[in-house]
């Protein structure tokens, strides 16, 4: 018994001895053989060598996103977000763009329908009459088509709808006092007109009822047009560009009165556009495009005043009908059927105004001097929101 347990220890000190001089010629991993006292550190069991290995098998691939890949991740989120929005949201280009876009499209969607349903008439010449059912449709639709993508905008950029121009403190009183100033300085181009010799009235064309029928009706037409001119090329626009021509002066020359800077700069930009619009309408003049832009600044400035459209939309609505309907005289060219007076131009155009109208004079600039300060007077120098 005392050899055999001396017999297993010598096999037991060789085997140890034998495993020992194996694991000095292994290398382990970047450090070269192991040997000396490392040796013990160094090695693993079969059994912990085969946990590991199963567990690598169980999870082969790690689910974790490189920090790398995050980083990278991160970095375009933020260009794009820098692209698309500003200090004060969306940026007014990526704005502009959305609306533009969906004006077009509707806007073609309603011409095919149009002509579907009733083909292009030929385009009307100087002189020509203005149907009132044609008023009525032509202006009503594309205006809503613009409420509707206003207040689409509205939501995208999340704010209240009212900051496009229909909002501000007394609506109804803006509305009523621009109704009653757009007659008044209409009457005094009129009076100026025939006094001088240069407007000569014929006669009346309606009586009875039809003088109230009519004058409601061409009145609702206008309202219409008012509403279209105004809010398409000084609500969301105006409101718009001026925006966006604030930033842009604030970053480049870090001016204090960036907004004012910013939404002058949208008011004579549009207002030559309004004023270029106008040249598509028969019998046309030079005068008659100046005075329309410099009708766009004015409503601009009033805007400006009163942080609402009411009183533009109000005087608009109401001088085109003293001037279509009540004098019977032409508006850009054009002349209302089923107005209360006939009258016609005498004299040279540039005085009379010729085939446009009285806008088409000279005179006009004075009156727009007139306007001018009875919005200074009359409208309250602090707005109570301001438009920008």
């Amino acid at each position: 018994m005392g050899r055999l347990k001396k017999t297993r220890g010598r096999a037991d000190t060789l085997g140890l001895e034998l495993e020992c001089a194996q694991l000095k010629a292994v290398p382990f991993g970047n450090y070269g053989p192991i040997s000396g006292t490392n040796r013990a550190i160094r090695t693993y069991s079969k059994e912990q060598r085969g946990i590991r290995l199963d567990n690598n098998l169980e999870n082969p691939t790690s689910t974790e996103v490189p920090k790398t890949s995050k980083t990278l991740w991160q970095s375009l989120l933020s260009t794009a977000q820098k692209l698309l929005f500003g200090a004060d949201g969306l940026r007014a280009g990526w704005s502009l763009l959305i609306f533009i876009t969906m004006l077009l499209a509707l806007l073609a969607c309603l011409k095919f329908i149009a002509q579907k349903v009733a083909p292009t008439q030929p385009h009307s010449s100087a002189g020509s009459a203005i149907p009132l059912k044609a008023l009525l449709i032509g202006e009503s639709i594309p205006f809503l088509i613009i409420l509707f993508i206003t207040w689409i905008m509205a939501k995208i950029e999340r704010r209240p709808n009212s900051v496009y121009g229909l909002g501000g403190a007394r609506p109804v009183t803006r509305f009523l006092g621009g109704l009653a100033w757009g007659v008044v300085c209409l009457s005094l181009l009129v009076l100026a007109l025939w006094k001088g010799g240069f407007l000569t009235f014929d006669g009346r064309l309606l009586f009875g009822g039809e003088v109230w029928r009519y004058g409601a009706l061409w009145l609702l037409g206008f309202l219409f047009v008012g509403l279209l001119e105004e809010y398409l090329t000084r609500g969301f626009l105006l409101y718009t560009l001026a925006r966006g021509f604030s930033g842009i002066y604030k970053w480049l020359f870090k001016v204090e009165n960036s907004q004012a800077l910013g939404f002058w700069t949208a008011a004579v930009g549009l207002s030559a556009l309004f004023g270029l619009l106008h040249g598509q309408n028969p019998g046309e003049s030079p005068i008659g495009l100046l005075s329309a832009g410099l009708a766009g600044l004015v409503f601009c400035f009033s805007l400006r005043r009163t942080g609402s459209l009411w009183w533009a939309i109000g005087f608009h609505t109401s001088w085109d009908w003293a001037q279509s309907y009540l004098y019977g005289v032409a508006d850009s060219g054009m002349m209302a059927q089923h107005r209360l007076l006939a009258s016609h131009p005498v004299g040279k155009p540039i005085l009379s105004g010729g085939a446009t109208g009285p806008e088409g004079s000279v005179l006009v600039l004075v009156v727009f001097v007139v306007i001018v300060a009875v919005i200074v007077f009359t409208l309250p120098s602090k707005r109570e929101s301001q438009p920008v």
